[in-house]
C-alpha cells in the first residue's frame, strides 16, 4: 500500500488527533510503514525531538502509535500562542518569529512551501502518512492562507476524511455544513465522514447516516463509540472541559492533586502520569478554594509567565499557595511554573516586564534569553533515573550560600536542596524538566514524599507503567478502527485518492479556487 490520507474535522477537538493515531495504529500493525503529519500546529502541548527539534505532543504521539521516534517533519510548523493576538512561530523545530495574526501572513508562502516539502519528504520514506488537520477546513475566512487543512490537501492530492464529534450534539449539522461552505475543487476531495464518541443504539443512529450519505454522496466510513479511559496527549486547554471526572479509588486512600489551571498554561500532559496512577486524583482548578482539600498543588508550564503570574495573584492563587507553603502544603512548579516559585523574574524578552517579583517560595532566580533551550535531559533523583525534556527561554539560577550552583551538591544555609535540575526547599519543589513524572520509579518515590509531607496515609501501588498504559491506549485506538470504521474503504481512499464525480453542496456548486 501506498499514499496518503487526511484526517479533518467539523471543530477543534472534534477527534483528529484520536483517529489519526487509531489509523496509524491500525496500519502499523498490518506491516505498513506509516508516518504521521501535521503541517501546522497550534498548541501549548509540545515535545523535545531526539535531535532537540520542538513539535506538538499530539504528533509525538502519533509517532509513537507508528513504532516511530519523532521527527520534525511531522510538524514543520508549530504555533504557540502567548497572547490573544500573538504567537511564536516554530519552523522545523527551532523558534523562527514571535508575530501576531496580521504580521504572520507575510510568511505564508514560506511557511505553505516547508510544510509541503516535509510531506513530501516523509512520503518518500513511507508507505503511508496519515495526515492531521487543524481546526475545520470551513474556517472560510481563513481558506486563502490555508496550509494545513484543504490547503495542504490541493497541494498533495490529498483525499479528507472529515470527523465529528456526536457527543457534543448537532454533528449532521456540522458534516454537512462543513461540506457545503467548501468550493468546488475542495469538496471534490472530500470522500466521506466518520462519527465519533457514539454512545446509545446504533439503530437510532442508522436514519441520520442515511440521510446524510443520501444529501452529501459521501460515504460514512465508520462510527466511533464512546470509550472511557482513552485520555491522550491533547493540543490545547479545551480539551480539559471535557475531561471526565476521576473518582477516589475503592477501599483504599486517595491523594489528591489540584492543578492551577493557568490562562497559558503549557504542557499540561505532565499530568497525565500522575493521574494514571491508581488512587491519585488530578483536577484542574481555577479559585484559591479549590486548593483547600489538595494534597499536593501543581503550578505546570506557561507560555506567559509573567502574564500568568499576574492572573495567580488577581485570582487570589498566589497568596493561597504561599500560605499553604507556609505551612508545609506540598508545591510543585513545573518550566513556567518553577519560575513563578522564585524570588524574582527578570524578563525582558516574552513580556518585556523587566524584573517581576516571584512568590519567593524558592530560593532562585530568573532571567529570560532570546535564545529557547531545548533538550532531552537525563538524571537522578531519589535513587532513580529520570529522563525528561525541556523547553525554555528563562533560565533559573538557585542560590546556593556557601556552595556552587545547582547540581555542585550539597545544601544552601536556608535548607535548599538539589531536585532534577532545579531545587527543593521542604514540601516545594521546583524542576524545569517535562515528561519526568512518566517515570514510573521516580514518579512513585516523588508521591511517598508528597504523601509523607501532607500528612497522608497513602502509598503508590507497585508496578503502574505509564509507558505501557500509553501503548494500551493506541492499541485500543487501532482496535477502534479496526472494528468499527471500512477499512477496505479507507484503503481504496490511500490508494486512489477521492472518487470522481463526487456531489457538490450549496455555494461550492457554482464556483472553484483551484488550487491553493
Amino acid at each position: 500500500m501506498r499514499g496518503a490520507l487526511l484526517v479533518a474535522g467539523t471543530t477543534s477537538d472534534a477527534g483528529k488527533s484520536v483517529v489519526t493515531a487509531g489509523i496509524c495504529r491500525w496500519l502499523a500493525r498490518q506491516g505498513v510503514r506509516v508516518a504521521p503529519f501535521k503541517a501546522q500546529n497550534m498548541s501549548l502541548n509540545s515535545f523535545v525531538t531526539a535531535d532537540g527539534a520542538e513539535i506538538g505532543r499530539a504528533q509525538a504521539v502519533q509517532a509513537a502509535a507508528c513504532g516511530l521516534r519523532p521527527t520534525a517533519d511531522m510538524n514543520p510548523i508549530l504555533l504557540k500562542p502567548g497572547s490573544d493576538r500573538r504567537s511564536q512561530v516554530v519552523v522545523m523545530g527551532r523558534p523562527a518569529a514571535d508575530v501576531d495574526a496580521m504580521e504572520y501572513g507575510a510568511l505564508r508562502d514560506r511557511l505553505r512551501a516547508v510544510a509541503v516539502q516535509a510531506l513530501e519528504r516523509l512520503r518518500s520514506q513511507y508507505d503511508v502518512v496519515i495526515c492531521e488537520g487543524a481546526g475545520s477546513p470551513a474556517e472560510i475566512n481563513l481558506r486563502a492562507g490555508d496550509i494545513a487543512n484543504m490547503g495542504l490537501a490541493q497541494a498533495a492530492g490529498l483525499p479528507v476524511i472529515v470527523v465529528g464529534d456526536i457527543d457534543r450534539g448537532g454533528v449532521f449539522a456540522s458534516m454537512y455544513g462543513t461540506l457545503a461552505l467548501l468550493d468546488a475543487a475542495d469538496q471534490a476531495l472530500v470522500a466521506g465522514f466518520v462519527v465519533n464518541k457514539f454512545r446509545g443504539a446504533r439503530e437510532l443512529l442508522e436514519p441520520g447516516l442515511d440521510m446524510l450519505r443520501a444529501l452529501t454522496g459521501r460515504e460514512v466510513y465508520g462510527v466511533l463509540p464512546w470509550l472511557d479511559g482513552l485520555w491522550m496527549d491533547v493540543e490545547d486547554s479545551l480539551a480539559l472541559d471535557g475531561r471526565p471526572a476521576q473518582v477516589p479509588a475503592a477501599g483504599g486512600p486517595s491523594l489528591r492533586v489540584a492543578v492551577v489551571r493557568l490562562p497559558r498554561i503549557s504542557n499540561f500532559t505532565d499530568m497525565d502520569a500522575l493521574a494514571a496512577e491508581p488512587g491519585v486524583i488530578v483536577r484542574f482548578v481555577t479559585s484559591a478554594a479549590e486548593l483547600d482539600d489538595a494534597d499536593l498543588v501543581v503550578i505546570p508550564g506557561s507560555r506567559a509567565t509573567v502574564a500568568d503570574l499576574t492572573w495567580l495573584r488577581s485570582a487570589g492563587l498566589a497568596r493561597a499557595v504561599r500560605e499553604r507553603a507556609a505551612r508545609g502544603g506540598p508545591v510543585l512548579g513545573i518550566c513556567g511554573g518553577y519560575q513563578m516559585l522564585a524570588r524574582t523574574i527578570r524578563d525582558d524578552v516574552e513580556s518585556g516586564a523587566g524584573v517581576v517579583e516571584g512568590l519567593g517560595l524558592l530560593p532562585a532566580f530568573v532571567e529570560f534569553a532570546a535564545d529557547k533551550r531545548l533538550g532531552r535531559p537525563v538524571g537522578e533523583a531519589y535513587g532513580c533515573r529520570v529522563a525528561g525534556y525541556e523547553i525554555h527561554h528563562g533560565s533559573v539560577t538557585v542560590d546556593w550560600p556557601g556552595h556552587g550552583p545547582a547540581g555542585e551538591g550539597g545544601s544552601g544555609g536556608d535548607g535548599a536542596e538539589p531536585f532534577l535540575d532545579g531545587c527543593r526547599l521542604g514540601a516545594v519543589w521546583g524542576t524545569t524538566w517535562h515528561g519526568a513524572l512518566e517515570n514510573d520509579d521516580f514518579r512513585r518515590a516523588f508521591l511517598v514524599e508528597v504523601a509523607a509531607s501532607a500528612g497522608r496515609a497513602f502509598t503508590p501501588a507497585p508496578g503502574t507503567s505509564f509507558a505501557a498504559l500509553r501503548e494500551a491506549r493506541l492499541d485500543a485506538l487501532g482496535d477502534l478502527v479496526e472494528r468499527h470504521v471500512d477499512t477496505e474503504g479507507l484503503t481504496r481512499l490511500i490508494r486512489r485518492g477521492a472518487p470522481a464525480g463526487l456531489p457538490l453542496l450549496g455555494p461550492g456548486a457554482g464556483s472553484s479556487r483551484g488550487s491553493a
